[in-house]
């Protein structure tokens, strides 16, 4: 007996992924981009957002940062509509290695900007930072589903036996 793709799973994934694209196009990808290229309702937006949440890591990246800025751009963006595809459709199990690749690496990533949050001295710094426990959780609070969804992507690939179990191979 086939085991079944875990559908509520894979509409979450198809959800994340999808939600993904225009996050990182219009948004996460402005610091790498030259000033006055990109449009100016999309400049106050990100301005209005790390104001708010006290993220100067948005307005001014440490180069760290910008170089995971560098891999959402050039490895995630390509793979978001292709991880979409997949899980929309459901049970494709060809998604599993490009899958574990995809969210081993996020979580890494996400492992040194949350300890960043949480410990770095942002007194320093030249836009707002968070600089009391619960501005440092709140901002924690933005970026946890980027690290959250893909250990849930991740223990999915790994255990779930529709993934586990790749076709085995006829003997001739």
């Amino acid at each position: 007996a086939m085991a079944a793709a875990p559908r509520w799973r894979e509409r979450l994934f198809a959800l994340y992924f999808l939600s993904h694209i225009p996050i990182t196009a219009l948004i996460d990808l402005q610091p790498l981009l030259p000033a006055g290229i990109a449009p100016r309702a999309l400049t106050d937006l990100l301005q209005h957002y790390a104001t708010a949440f006290r993220d100067p890591m948005m307005l001014q990246p440490p180069e760290w940062f910008k170089a995971f800025i560098y891999c959402e751009a050039f490895l995630q963006l390509p793979f978001f509509p292709v991880a979409a595809y997949a899980f929309l459709k459901g049970g494709c199990r060809w998604i599993r290695t490009p899958a574990i690749i995809y969210s081993t690496h996020v979580a890494t990533s996400l492992f040194a900007i949350l300890a960043h949050i949480l410990f770095h001295d942002f007194s320093k710094s030249e836009h707002a930072g968070p600089q009391t426990l619960r501005e440092r959780l709140v901002l924690l609070s933005i970026y946890l589903p980027y690290l959250l969804i893909p250990l849930l992507l991740l223990f999915t690939m790994l255990c779930n036996p529709h993934y586990k179990h790749v076709e085995k191979r006829k003997r001739k």
